[in-house]
């Protein structure tokens, strides 16, 4: 077969950067920057070429593993696993329900355009709720304030970089992150570019992160955020500095709005922000007079006590300046996929349709909250959770108190899990599944079209074959599905293709909805439009526009009055809970945050040998603390610190630097694995996670989100 460069994108994170990969004989040599590719223009972080070193690692799981009655674990066939797997099922379904099944799965299922159609498309063909997802770790509040506001879960706003004046950003670190909730490969040079044409960016973080130390750096208080926009949305509406024609045209609930805000102005909210009162009057003038601005918040605002009242209060602030579905504001990007109606009509874009058994915290585009999956397997009744499919997670380390979560998983009747690696999860698993690595499968970007910055549309055909005997996860449930008698018409996203006669695969379905979409060809009805074929004739992508549209925010909202709702009873409700936060507890004076890292792979993988084997990988975890806090507290730099919180302690040394602000730990996430490498000296480090709470009842009551930042903690130096 000889050397071949292959052209695809890597799916660790949503720039979707272009890599170019180097094959000899079916075997991945090195993955590169794609200096062709039309929005990343040769830039790809280390951590993406990096995936050249997962691709090839020895640790990686490549046929179906059994484990045995002392913890190890056989090779079987994947017959003779599907087989024992489906009956047993099966056994559970007919004896407790549907509903006594569930499945979790992690953040690369959504970097999979099959993945996670045929995953709720085998929820759904059981009947069960309970379907969980990392995205209550993550992101699932920016989903509920998009339901409050919009009506659509999935109307999510994105920041206009390459056209803004003033960008504030709230716990967003887009230099080691590159951007969530937005794809934008460039993300440095879009942010330089608005500094360059005059305008400004500045950075609301309790660390002066790498993109703080490159911009403006705003201290704020952990678990600060809404008491901070609060207090902008005071000064904008006390000095009628509000752009009152936009709201009048877009948005109901101003007056509301304007009186839930009378509470907080900035000599109040001062000492729960960080921020000072006259910084806070100054930012908020400067916001509403500039020409174009935008509020942009990402993981560090999510995590807190008040996730969802956060997200919300962002677009808030930008409507009310005039800057939402405005050029250099807040634009909603428009996909070649009609995304938000499919999810409508598939009955997946739902908030709130259905509540927790557990706990009665709402759906989110059908997930519940991952804190609730410990008490959901131990809480007797109906419903009670007896068998458990994971499927690219690692929820043992990445859940709140997942000491709680641990345990539980010993009483499940069966736990299976569809990964790479036997992690802390797959160690306790009955069956361990291999999975592809995304080099492994074609692809489509779904879940991402719509936030692309540039409007742009891409596919990638398989780089390399799987290794061993990998399987795609959609063929894994498909297989379970037919030996469970499921039915292929069951599946949601088969039922198409089979009414059509043809075999019902995720390739037939993505052609189906490119050439029906906006810019699909119709079946030939339209000269040049987009098909599967075509994109296939262009292996770096195709840009489908300069810029996202504006102007047409109102036709996009499912409001039944097509308006933007700026004060819905549960924000209201979350602004007076928010007003009467109770005292921290005594004893644990400083602030606990996480942090990512540049070259740390934080993730479900939690630092997997082969990434710390890698150019440059980060080999040690560290608790970044500011010097006064150091000397407080009888530390110096390279001491070894116990960080405790109410519900637990880890172990690891400390770095001193003044980058935090006093009063505030940070620890990277992504840390602490346990599980089966087969590498001396693996990743280690802790897992930070067993310092939140594993109560339920102290997830964020409108998403269901864990609270991971602004812990309350107590340091101190082990002798």
């Amino acid at each position: 077969m000889g050397t071949t460069q292959v052209a695809t994108y890597c799916r660790i994170c949503e720039p979707l950067c272009g890599l170019t990969a180097t094959v000899r004989d079916g075997e991945l040599l090195r993955l590169r920057p794609d200096p062709d590719h039309p929005l990343s223009r040769g830039f790809a972080c280390p951590k993406g070429i990096a995936m050249a070193e997962v691709q090839n690692d020895p640790d990686r799981v490549t046929r179906p593993l059994r484990r045995r009655a002392d913890g190890g674990f056989d090779e079987v066939s994947w017959d003779e696993a599907l087989s024992d797997i489906a009956a047993r099922l099966t056994r559970i379904r007919r004896e407790h329900g549907g509903d006594a099944i569930g499945c979790y799965f992690g953040n690369p299922a959504t970097f999979s355009y099959s993945h996670p159609l045929w995953l709720t498309g085998f929820m759904g063909a059981l009947g069960s709720p309970h379907l969980y997802s990392a995205g209550s770790q993550d992101v699932n509040n920016r989903f509920a304030a998009s339901a409050l506001l919009y009506g659509a879960p999935t109307l999510v706003p994105i920041p206009d970089l390459k056209r803004t004046d003033l960008l504030l950003m709230i716990g967003a670190n887009p230099l080691v992150s590159h951007g969530s909730v937005l794809s934008a490969p460039r993300i440095r040079d879009d942010l330089a570019a608005i500094v360059r044409r005059g305008g400004r960016v500045i950075v609301a973080d309790p660390r002066r992160t790498e993109t703080a130390r490159a911009h403006e750096h705003l201290p704020v208080r952990p678990d600060g955020d809404a008491w901070l926009l609060l207090s902008l949305l005071h000064v904008i509406f006390a000095e009628r500095l509000e752009d009152a024609a936009a709201c009048a045209h877009q948005a109901t609930g101003l007056a509301e709005l304007r009186a839930l805000a009378a509470r907080f102005a900035p000599e109040r909210t001062a000492a729960h922000s960080g921020v000072p009162a006259d910084r806070a009057r100054s930012l908020a003038r400067d916001l509403a007079a500039a020409e174009r601005a935008v509020v942009y918040g990402r993981t560090g605002s999510c995590l807190g006590r008040y996730g969802t009242l956060t997200a919300f209060l962002i677009d808030a602030v930008t409507a009310v300046t005039g800057n939402l579905d405005r050029p250099g504001g807040a634009v909603f990007g428009e996909s070649p996929i009609r995304v938000d109606e499919i999810l409508r009509l598939s009955g997946r874009a739902t908030y709130g349709r259905a509540r927790s058994r557990v706990g009665g915290y709402p759906d989110i585009l059908g997930t519940f909250p991952a804190g609730v999956m410990a008490e959901e397997i131990t809480t007797p009744g109906r419903g009670r959770l007896r068998a458990l499919l994971v499927a690219a997670g690692n929820p043992v380390l990445t859940v709140p108190g997942s000491a709680a979560l641990d345990a539980a998983l010993d009483r499940l009747d069966l736990l299976v899990c569809v990964d790479m690696y036997v992690s802390d999860t797959a160690r306790k698993a009955d069956y361990v599944l291999p999975a592809t690595s995304f080099l492994e499968r074609e692809d489509l970007p779904l879940p991402f079209l719509q936030l692309h910055l540039t409007p742009y549309v891409t596919w990638t055909e398989p780089v390399v074959p799987p290794r061993g005997e990998a399987r795609q996860e959609w063929q894994i449930f498909d297989e379970l599905a037919r030996r469970m008698g499921l039915g292929v018409g069951a599946l949601r996203a088969q039922r198409l293709a089979h009414r059509l006669g043809v075999r019902p695969t995720p390739r037939f379905l993505a052609d189906a909805l490119l050439r029906t979409g906006p810019y699909g060809d119709w079946y030939g009805l339209r000269r040049g439009g987009l098909s599967l074929k075509r994109l296939r004739a262009h292996p770096h992508g195709i840009v489908l526009a300069d810029h996202q549209r504006t102007g047409r925010l109102r036709r996009r909202v499912w409001h039944k009055d097509r308006r933007v709702h700026l004060a819905p009873p549960q924000i209201a409700a979350e602004i007076d809970r928010l007003a009467a936060a109770p005292e921290p507890p005594p004893g644990y004076p400083l602030r606990l945050i996480g942090i990512r890292e540049q070259r740390s792979h934080n993730s479900w993988m939690h630092n997997a040998p082969a990434l710390m084997r890698a150019k440059g990988g980060t080999r040690e975890q560290v608790a970044r603390v500011h010097p006064e806090d150091a000397a407080g507290h009888g530390l110096q730099d390279g001491d070894r610190c116990r960080i405790s919180s109410p519900h637990g302690s880890v172990e690891l040394p400390v770095k001193v630097t003044d980058e935090m602000t006093p009063g505030t730990v940070a620890v990277p996430h992504g840390w602490g694995h346990r599980g089966g490498w087969r590498v001396a000296n693996a990743a280690g480090g802790v897992n930070v996670n067993l310092l939140a709470s594993p109560d339920p009842g102290d997830l964020e009551p409108l998403a269901g989100m864990a609270h991971l930042n602004g812990v309350p903690v107590r340091i101190a130096p082990i002798r």
